[in-house]
């Protein structure tokens, strides 16, 4: 065989790999788009309910839904902002084929005002679909920093409030015998880290809650899936209680470890799509990580004390 034949094989293979390529990445193309398509049937004319939609999470799911014609029930603590997403929404979107939001000041840092919301929203629909439990209050700082008033209002907002809710709503889905509940929650509902008692604590609880819940609620054809994800990446800017939480030595850095808002909630719609019951989010690394606390627990603290130590000396000025 000479050198010409040999140099057209060559090239014959690299157009045959490259057609290949090719076509395996339009056939995934057409496969996300029918995923996407299907998903976004699964919440046409259903009444779903997101309990923070003012968060990037939260905004990215109700864009989503909204575009999918969900008939959307917004909560959030601010009514101004929640106008604003309502007006948003409803001008980029074709109103013969979407539903106007409702709109529902929800704050489970004021847990005396949560019977009357679920009074409401019950006045209003009759029924509820889909609920979506994305709140939350991040708070990272050494535990003798807390006050106890600190790590209440983290366990009402991040456990209690969503708890309350769910319980709130649960007798209609039971008679329904349908319906399905989303947990939104961090990866520290199964892994607990440093600097982090009292959040870790109140994902840890929530998380068992619902898990709990999934078991006994099964029979009635109700589905509870739990969606565990690392940071989010986000630009937004800082809330006020990040803010009350950043003076007591938070922590909201970009990591390259994070998963994006948009991803969460388009997760979250493949999830209502396929009833999947958990879902984890994160890289390699944040995996890696459960799977050593879980097979290695003395490994796993090890390295989280020598982390301390690092933060410690790291923040501790030289004399």
């Amino acid at each position: 065989m000479g050198m010409t034949d040999i140099m057209r094989l060559d090239v014959s293979w690299a157009w045959l790999v490259l057609s290949a390529v090719l076509l395996a990445a339009a056939v995934f193309y057409l496969y996300t788009l029918i995923l996407s398509h299907l998903a976004k049937t699964t919440v046409r004319n259903k009444v779903v309910l997101i309990t923070d939609s003012l968060s990037t999470v939260g905004n990215e799911c109700a864009k989503l839904f909204h575009t999918g014609g969900a008939r959307l029930i917004l909560c959030g603590s601010n009514w101004e902002k929640l106008e604003a997403l309502a007006e948003e929404l409803t001008s980029q979107s074709d109103p013969t084929l979407t539903f106007p939001p409702k709109l529902v000041e929800l704050d489970f840092s004021d847990m005396e005002s949560v019977p009357e919301v679920i009074s409401e929203i019950l006045e209003c629909f009759c029924c509820l679909d889909v609920l979506v439990f994305n709140s939350s209050l991040k708070l990272k700082a050494p535990v003798h920093s807390l006050s106890l008033q600190m790590d209440r209002l983290l366990m009402d907002v991040n456990y209690f409030g969503p708890i309350t809710l769910v319980k709130g709503f649960l007798p209609s889905l039971i008679s329904r015998r349908s319906g399905h509940i989303l947990l939104v929650n961090s990866i520290q509902g199964k892994l607990a880290m440093p600097f982090r008692t009292t959040y870790a604590a109140s994902k840890h609880a929530v998380q068992a809650f619902f898990e709990c819940l999934r078991a006994e609620v099964q029979e009635y054809g109700i589905t509870v899936s739990t969606i565990n994800h690392t940071f989010i990446k986000t630009s937004r800017s800082i809330s006020k209680d990040e803010i009350t939480a950043r003076s007591m030595r938070t922590d909201h850095r970009q990591t390259p470890l994070g998963v994006s808002a948009k991803d969460v909630a388009t997760e979250l719609l493949r999830t209502l799509s396929s009833k999947k019951k958990e879902i984890l989010m994160a890289r390699w690394v944040p995996k890696a990580a459960l799977y050593v606390r879980s097979l290695f627990p003395n490994l796993f603290f090890a390295i989280m004390v020598a982390r301390v130590r690092n933060t410690v000396a790291e923040e501790t000025p030289d004399n």
